[in-house]
């Protein structure tokens, strides 16, 4: 369902009329608000309902006073400022940037163990303790990847165990397997052993069946039956 263009025009009943005031109030402090967070902006809102009641918002520590300070202090300098004033203006602005990258370098040095002398036995003292909470910071900050690496190797290796369990597994299923299989063709061959050596026997050794020749004419004896030799 296509939601309708909403008309901006006065709300003529009051408790409506209230109602939309109260909700877009807070929509609008919440907007400032998220402004001054994601562009680090100072934001200062002032609002007087129909009834004359006054609403502020400010994301200053000193509140919406500075803001109003500042502004005027702006909008004075940008009515009164002559393009020589402009130019002064922004010359010491850029002589103080100066002045700021040179103590940055100047701090820089120091930390490396440069320009020392010139520091004092307070500044030497100041230096030190800086130096000892860069330090400690560093051995936390090496402290914690080599936690998290040693807890990356554990996982690592456990992991590696498993598997080399798992492997285990496979190999003597494959070990049982192969047996298995040893002792069947064993019993196979046995069987077939025999049963050649069977067959071998029956060809070698035949039986002979002969019979005697009759010698009684030549002995004018009466025949017998004759008799079968094995």
């Amino acid at each position: 369902m296509v939601r309708g263009k909403t008309v901006i025009e006065r709300i003529e009943d009051t408790t409506s009329r209230q109602v939309t005031f109260s909700k877009r109030k807070g929509g609008l402090f919440k907007k400032a608000r998220e402004l001054g967070v994601l562009c680090d902006a100072q934001v200062g809102i002032l609002l007087f309902s129909n009834t004359g009641r006054l609403y502020e918002y400010s994301n200053s520590t000193s509140g919406v006073n500075s803001i109003i300070e500042r502004y005027q202090k702006v909008k004075e300098g940008q009515q009164f400022m002559s393009a020589s004033a402009e130019a002064k203006f922004w010359q010491a602005e850029a002589e103080r940037l100066r002045q700021q990258l040179q103590n940055l370098h100047e701090e820089h040095r120091q930390l490396l163990g440069q320009n020392l002398p010139g520091l004092g036995l307070e500044g030497l003292k100041g230096l030190e303790n800086q130096l000892e909470t860069s330090i400690h910071n560093i051995r936390l900050t090496k402290d914690k990847l080599i936690i998290d690496k040693i807890e990356e190797l554990n996982k690592k290796e456990s992991l590696v165990y498993q598997e080399n369990i798992e492997l285990h597994k496979k190999l003597n299923i494959i070990r049982r397997e192969n047996m298995d299989l040893q002792n069947k063709v064993e019993v196979n061959g046995i069987i077939t052993s025999s049963t050649s050596q069977y067959n071998i026997a029956a060809r070698i050794d035949p039986v002979h069946l002969e019979l005697s020749h009759p010698d009684h004419a030549e002995r004018n004896e009466q025949p017998q039956s004759p008799t079968l030799c094995l």
